[in-house]
């Protein structure tokens, strides 16, 4: 891979990349990594410290060039999560997240980074497009850590994915993740939940030591950490999600992390059944919620076409959904063609993820 080095115009150097970081070697590095940074986060004081550290994280951003978008994969992709084919090449809201994965995780996994990879647990994401991307440009993705902030159960690092064509930013995003304090008996913040079945929560999760041992590190799971229930909104549809789905979506997503692939790899890490990729169910309910509204790129119940584009999508993880299941998605249209949305187990009272979703009817394929 051939890498250099630049600077951005005001802002922190660049290292650009000429193709996708290997995910492998990255996982390697954070498994060997993690366990002193997980001992650093259990020391009194060490999150507010770190906080204040203005050295604390990698001042580098990870550029990966001309990123090519595969049609047949991008194609794989939305049929899986639901967005309809495209006339125009449109790619969905959520796609470009999966470009920037690799570098995510390579930006995670360096020397220079305070945190352990190893249960470090995606809380939110918001997305925000400033035009829609066709599969036939060749975005340059840059991937950043911005900040570290503090949470009632530990430290959160926010990660910036951007877009750029021709210089210009037409799509961004940003990821919260949790590192978790420890207690002295290694059960995170000592807070028992309905949440025990979370990578990192309580002795179970692929970050906890002891007869677990060390792990090789997979991306980030997206699970739940928010305590609130939200208010139940109406039901819209429900959706049957088979064992394979994990296999299904690591295949067009590179997101192969072995709790998503199987119960046999899902168990060492804690897990009886495989879950369901967090950013599927996201991806899931964005496509869902833009058919809603009739953007033109979900298959709700709205009047479809190509009369606008989301701009800009928040969703709040808060529960893993085992495989197989029945999910139920629920929302309500807001002002302005916003759809506020809800995934639900089958019976209704768990949440798997919030969200609320924007849009610009002004925004359009580029020509």
């Amino acid at each position: 891979m051939a890498d250099r080095y630049l600077h951005f115009t005001g802002t922190a150097p660049g290292r650009f990349l000429s193709s996708p970081p290997r995910l492998a070697p990255a996982m390697v590095r954070g498994a060997i990594a993690s366990p002193g940074r997980a001992r650093r986060l259990r020391r009194p004081g060490w999150t507010g410290r770190i906080r204040d550290d203005a050295d604390a994280l990698p001042k580098t951003r990870l550029v990966l060039t001309g990123a090519r978008i595969d049609p047949g994969r991008l194609a794989s992709y939305s049929r899986l999560c639901g967005f309809p084919s495209d006339p125009n090449g449109t790619v969905p809201l959520t796609y470009p997240h999966v470009l920037g994965l690799p570098l995510a995780m390579r930006l995670m996994t360096a020397r220079q980074f305070p945190l352990p990879v190893l249960g470090l647990v995606h809380t939110w994401i918001e997305i925000g497009g400033q035009r829609a991307l066709s599969v036939e440009e060749r975005p340059e993705i840059s991937v950043y850590a911005q900040s570290l902030v503090p949470h009632r159960r530990g430290v959160e690092v926010i990660i910036v994915t951007e877009a750029r064509v021709a210089g210009e930013v037409v799509w961004h995003s940003r990821s919260a993740y949790l590192a978790r304090h420890r207690d002295d008996d290694g059960r995170g913040d000592g807070r028992g939940d309905e949440r025990g079945d979370e990578p990192g929560h309580g002795s179970r999760g692929p970050d906890s030591r002891g007869r677990h041992g060390r792990r090789v590190p997979a991306p980030a799971p997206t699970v739940a950490v928010a305590p609130d229930i939200p208010r139940p909104l109406p039901v819209s549809a429900e959706w049957r999600l088979p064992a394979e789905l994990g296999r299904r979506y690591g295949a067009v997503s590179g997101d192969r992390n072995p709790i998503h692939l199987h119960p046999l790899t899902a168990r060492p890490f804690g897990f009886p059944r495989a879950i369901a990729h967090g950013m599927w169910t996201f991806a899931r309910c964005v496509a869902e919620a833009e058919g809603e509204v009739g953007t033109g790129t979900g298959t709700g119940t709205g009047t479809g076409g190509h009369g606008g584009h989301a701009s800009s999508v928040r969703g709040e993880f808060r529960a893993p959904v085992p495989l197989p299941a029945t999910v139920t998605y629920a929302a309500r249209t807001g002002a302005e063609g916003s759809v506020a949305f809800q995934l639900r187990d089958g019976a209704g009272t768990r949440v798997h993820l919030t969200g609320e979703l924007s849009r610009d009817p002004s925004s359009a394929p580029p020509p």
